[in-house]
């Protein structure tokens, strides 16, 4: 092989061995800014805190609750008329107690209570979220509860989004009337797994919430609600976690709702009221 061409060559595999080693620390660096800041991606905690006024909605208590590891949590509470059932409410990972107007308003209009959570490290919650505190938070919110006097059969769970993954937890640890999920995720590392598919995003991923292995032990009735034009966690996930979930069950398909969109497109209305026995 004449010289030139050898040389060309051992430039070409040097140029090649630079490039390659360049792409894997650059992928390195990728999944190293994932690891270490996963939580913050996780959690967009909201910080606004406001006083929980809804035009339409009296007498909603601002109070706080004292979990067993030492957190404050703040929530937002109004008792059911006599005989219906109370919603105990989990938001998703960007939303807080203060923007869920439209659920209070069809709440009290059909006389069903709620108390709804702020997540520890959201608006007027101490502490930091992770999956363990969440859970933490919740069975403490579901035994203030049972403290005032609601017994299981008025208690009805719900969770959209990433509290669909805290909902379902809870129903697998205490005992209640039913469980609603809306727009759930079979598991939030499976979320991640699909948005970064080059990615290890499920070894790496510390708070998984995996609902796909927890649904099976959840033994009361089900009612799964996604929109088909979920931009947030897809429609599959929905039908999946509905699949592994026991009877009785329902699932309620939202044509042509996004993800933040099932409220205002007839939930309540549609689902939730006929699913509970109230319509």
């Amino acid at each position: 092989m004449p010289r030139h061409r050898s040389a060309a060559l051992k430039l070409f595999f040097l140029i090649g061995r630079i490039v390659l080693v360049a792409a894997l620390a650059v992928y390195l660096l990728i999944l190293g800014h994932i690891y270490v800041n996963q939580q913050n991606m996780l959690y967009e905690k909201v910080t606004t805190v406001t006083a929980p006024k809804v035009d339409g909605v009296p007498d909603i208590e601002d109070i706080r609750l004292k979990t067993p590891d030492g957190e404050t949590l703040r929530a937002w509470y109004l008792p059911p008329e006599e005989g219906k059932p109370l919603i105990l409410f989990f938001g998703g990972q960007g939303s807080g107690i203060h923007d869920q107007s439209d659920r209070y308003i069809r709440m009290h209009r059909e006389g069903v209570g709620f108390l709804a959570l702020s997540y520890r490290g959201y608006a007027g919650s101490t502490g930091t979220p992770s999956e363990a505190g969440l859970f933490t938070d919740a069975a403490t919110a579901y035994d203030w509860l049972a403290a005032q006097g609601y017994g299981p059969e008025r208690i009805v769970l719900h969770g959209h989004s990433l509290g669909s993954g805290v909902a379902t937890w809870l129903a697998t640890q205490r005992p209640a009337r039913a469980l609603i999920l809306e727009a759930p995720f079979t598991a939030a590392s499976d979320v991640g797994q699909e948005r970064y598919p080059l990615l290890p995003v499920s070894f790496l991923m510390k708070d998984k919430y995996l609902s796909r292995d927890r649904i099976k032990d959840v033994h009361i009735p089900v009612l799964i609600a996604h929109g088909d034009r979920d931009t947030v966690i897809p429609f599959h996930h929905g039908v999946r976690l509905y699949d592994l979930a026991n009877q009785p069950k329902i699932f309620a398909r939202y044509e042509s709702s996004d993800h933040s969109t099932l409220v205002r497109d007839g939930l309540y209305e549609r689902s939730i009221w006929p699913f509970l026995g109230l319509k």
